[in-house]
C-alpha cells in the first residue's frame, strides 16, 4: 500500500513538473496549427489582357493625319415606333420609349459604327486595355447608348440607373469572346467586362424587359467611331497611308470605303445608305 502511494505521488509530481514546459509549448503549437490552417488568399479578379499597344504618342505627329466623314441616308426611314412598357409599372412611369433602329436627322444617319478593316501596318495594331472604359447604362428601361464601340481588351462599364432590377445578356459568336450575363439591382456597383476578339454587332438584350436592345462592336484597332446625331464621325492621329473603312448599320448592313490619309491633313469620306425594300 505504501508502495502504491509512492507511485501515485511520483506520477503527480512528474505532471506538475511538466506543466511549465507544456505552457511554453502550447502557444508555439497553436502558431504552427494556425499557419497550417491559414485561409488561402482570395483569387484575383480577372483583368483585361494587357497588350503592348502603340498609342498616338508613339508616332511622330508630323506623320499623322485624320479622317472626317458623314453618313447619309437616301430615302425615307421608318418612323420610330412607340414601345409598350406597361408590363413593368416602373418602366411605364418613365415616359414613352421609341425604337432606335433608325435615328435620322435631316437625312444624316446616327448610330453607324465605323472601323478600320485594313490599312498601313503601323495602324493595324492591337487594341488597348489602357483606354478608358466605355459605359453602357440602363436608363428609363432602355440601353444607353444604343450602339457602342470598344477595342479588344477595352473594358465596358455596365450600370443600372433605374429604380427597378435589370439584366444584361450579350451573346457574341466569335471564338474567344465570352457571353455576358449580369443581373443589376438598382444602384448596384458597376460591373466591368471586356471582349478579347474583334467582332461586329454583338447583340445585347434584357431577360426582364424584352424590348431593350443594344449592340456592342469590338474594333481590331484603337481607331473607331460611332456616328452622332448629325451623322458625322472623326478618326484622329492616323499613320499616313491608304485605309479601307468598314461602315456598319444594324439594319442596312456593311459598306466599305477607301480613304487616303496624308500627314497633318484631314481626309474626307462620304457614305450613303439607300433604303432597302422591306427594311
Amino acid at each position: 500500500m505504501r508502495a502504491l502511494r509512492s507511485a501515485v505521488g511520483a506520477g503527480i509530481a512528474s505532471q506538475i513538473a511538466l506543466a511549465p514546459a507544456l505552457a511554453l509549448c502550447l502557444p508555439a503549437l497553436a502558431l504552427v496549427l494556425l499557419a497550417g490552417c491559414k485561409a488561402r488568399p482570395a483569387p484575383k479578379p480577372v483583368e483585361a489582357p494587357k497588350p503592348k499597344p502603340k498609342p498616338a504618342s508613339f508616332f511622330d505627329p508630323a506623320t499623322l493625319g485624320s479622317i472626317r466623314g458623314t453618313v447619309t441616308l437616301a430615302g425615307e426611314a421608318p418612323a420610330p415606333a412607340p414601345i409598350d412598357t406597361a408590363a413593368d409599372p416602373a418602366c411605364a412611369s418613365t415616359g414613352t420609349l421609341v425604337t432606335e433602329d433608325y435615328v435620322v436627322h435631316q437625312g444624316k444617319l446616327a448610330n453607324v459604327y465605323v472601323y478600320i478593316k485594313s490599312g498601313p501596318t503601323a495602324a493595324m495594331i492591337q487594341g488597348a486595355s489602357w483606354m478608358d472604359p466605355v459605359a453602357l447604362a440602363e436608363q428609363h428601361c432602355s440601353f444607353v447608348p444604343h450602339i457602342i464601340a470598344v477595342t479588344a481588351g477595352q473594358r465596358i462599364a455596365f450600370r443600372n440607373d433605374d429604380s427597378t432590377p435589370q439584366s444584361i445578356h450579350a451573346t457574341p459568336t466569335v471564338a474567344g469572346n465570352a457571353a455576358i450575363d449580369i443581373s443589376l439591382a438598382p444602384n448596384a456597383p458597376i460591373q466591368m467586362r471586356f471582349f478579347r476578339k474583334p467582332e461586329n454587332l454583338i447583340p445585347v438584350r434584357s431577360a426582364k424587359h424584352r424590348w431593350m436592345t443594344a449592340f456592342i462592336n469590338v474594333s481590331p484597332t484603337p481607331w473607331f467611331a460611332v456616328t452622332g446625331a448629325d451623322g458625322t464621325f472623326e478618326l484622329h492621329n492616323l499613320p499616313a497611308g491608304t485605309y479601307t473603312l468598314g461602315i456598319i448599320h444594324e439594319k442596312l448592313g456593311e459598306q466599305t470605303i477607301t480613304v487616303t490619309v496624308t500627314p497633318q491633313a484631314t481626309a474626307t469620306a462620304a457614305i450613303t445608305y439607300r433604303m432597302k425594300q422591306g427594311s
